[in-house]
């Protein structure tokens, strides 16, 4: 499979005025972001996430090193082209509506007024917010925000999508949807990296992580390799009504084992349960949405 961003020995060190190397923010990391898929590069802060990123976008250049996106330098135009990008905070003009400002996004990418309306029209609905297209958004919520953010790294259809905390500040809806909308990308061929503080995001999503420590990549791998705990086998099993039964299934599974095994009752998840509880309250509202509304599924021209 090919590797739509490959580092090799990247290292970037900020120097001061007199040229004296202040920071090592990257010291010789060596990744690859396989082509069509989900990549988390993960660390605290400071690790040097943020400094990679920069470089990927040809913001910073390398110290040392080589790095290639999407086939070529991340200094060409062209590459640049391909790319969408969701920073850390959504800097939007607060007295643009979306509409105004998915327009001016889509006159710096050049794309053509037909091809633009449709495209805006589309990631409005995807994103829920088609009703307050016309709204300032300055009178946003920061989640609401967020939703924009994302319409505009998707404006040009990107092959590579950058995503610097894309669930900061939704609601769990809205994170679902993010999740659910990264999923459908990847499954479309395009390349996602994300970077996020919220693991179980990190992990609904990622086949692949690195994680950063002190400009160091620490782990690089599948969840599956890293995460897998070999040494133990987890059995779901309906709960026996005979209390004498599961008493027996535990008797035997020691001798066999030599050892207690555990037992405890399988847990659902906090997410999907919040989901439902919403979702079934969401169908007996009578009162408009004064939020974002349900997302719609991926757009169309994203599609293709």
């Amino acid at each position: 499979m090919s590797a739509a961003i490959q580092a090799q020995d990247l290292a970037k060190t900020f120097r001061d005025f007199w040229q004296r190397p202040r920071v090592e923010a990257v010291r010789g990391i060596s990744f690859a972001v396989p082509a069509g898929q989900v990549f988390g590069l993960l660390g605290p802060n400071g690790s040097g996430k943020s400094t990679t990123i920069k470089m990927i976008l040809g913001l910073l250049f390398p110290t040392a090193g080589t790095l290639e996106v999407l086939g070529a330098s991340p200094r060409s135009v062209a590459v640049k082209s391909r790319i969408g990008y969701l920073p850390e905070e959504s800097y939007l003009y607060p007295h643009l509506t979306p509409l105004e400002t998915l327009a001016f996004y889509a006159r710096l990418f050049r794309l053509p007024p037909a091809v633009a309306r449709e495209r805006i029209d589309q990631l409005l609905e995807m994103i829920g917010l088609a009703h307050a297209r016309h709204r300032p958004v300055g009178e946003f919520s920061k989640g609401m925000a967020r939703r924009i953010g994302l319409a505009q790294a998707l404006l040009n259809d990107p092959d590579l999508v950058i995503l610097d905390e894309p669930t900061a500040g939704l609601d769990p809806q809205g994170t679902r949807q993010v999740k659910d909308l990264i999923l459908a990308l990847a499954a479309r061929g395009k390349t996602v990296l994300l970077t996020s503080h919220l693991l179980a995001d990190v992990e609904d999503v990622c086949r692949q992580v690195a994680i950063l420590f002190n400009g160091r990549i620490l782990a690089h791998g599948t969840l599956d390799a890293l995460l897998a705990q070999k040494d133990k086998t987890t059995l779901t099993f309906p709960t026996p009504t005979d209390p004498h039964a599961l008493r027996k299934i535990l008797d035997a599974a020691r001798a066999a084992l030599g050892a207690d095994p555990s037992l405890d009752h399988p847990r659902q998840a906090l997410e999907p349960y919040f989901l439902r509880v919403v979702a079934d309250a969401d169908r007996d509202r009578s009162a408009p949405a004064s939020g974002a509304a349900p997302a719609a599924p991926l757009a169309p021209f994203l599609q293709k």
